[in-house]
């Protein structure tokens, strides 16, 4: 039952950063970095916002900060979700 749950919010997560970075879903990968993909300051913004939205948590700046891969994001939004 978790690895479905990982499954669907890694799916949700790579459909909402690639379309947040114009970018295809095959380029998002877990260990693709926000960087490679192009994404500057303001996006990292935006992803972060659409997250909080989509799955109703807060991450707060410090938290933004660490995350650098999908991966990094995956584990954060599922561990709040857990909560």
């Amino acid at each position: 039952m978790a690895s479905f749950a990982r499954q669907d919010t890694f799916d949700r997560i790579v459909t909402l950063i690639a379309q947040e970075l114009k970018v295809d879903r095959e380029r998002v990968n877990e260990t693709a970095t926000f960087q490679e993909l192009g994404a500057d300051s303001l996006d990292m913004v935006q992803i972060i916002m659409k997250l909080e939205e989509t799955f109703g948590i807060e991450i707060n700046d410090q938290d933004a900060e660490k995350m650098s891969t999908l991966r990094d994001v995956v584990d954060y939004v599922q561990e709040r979700r857990t909560l």
